[in-house]
């Protein structure tokens, strides 16, 4: 069976919206290791790269009162009812007793 020759291609940026090549030696490449087409131009994909490659928010803070100590403290999920709120020190305290 004969290989198809790979032309060149014209893919357009995910995130900047510009177009660029993907040339058949890229094509070979990505196909000879299972790689999807790139969906970002080369320095829309060095700067994700040097990001950390997502657009996480930042975490939402909750301000609260830690049940054992009293202390002001911030927590990552917005405290509900009855239920304890800690401080990291009580938190990690009441991690570690024995049940």
């Amino acid at each position: 069976m004969e290989a198809q020759e790979q032309q060149d291609q014209v893919l357009t940026c995910e995130d900047c919206g510009q177009t660029f090549p993907f040339t058949a030696g890229e094509q070979a490449f990505y196909q000879e290791r299972g790689f999807f087409p790139p969906k970002r131009c080369k320095p829309c994909r060095a700067q994700r790269k040097t990001s950390g490659g997502g657009q996480r928010e930042p975490r939402q803070l909750h301000d609260a009162v830690c049940s054992a100590c009293g202390v002001a403290t911030q927590v990552p999920f917005e405290p509900v009812g009855d239920r304890p709120v800690y401080c990291r020190p009580c938190f990690d305290a009441q991690r570690t007793q024995p049940q």
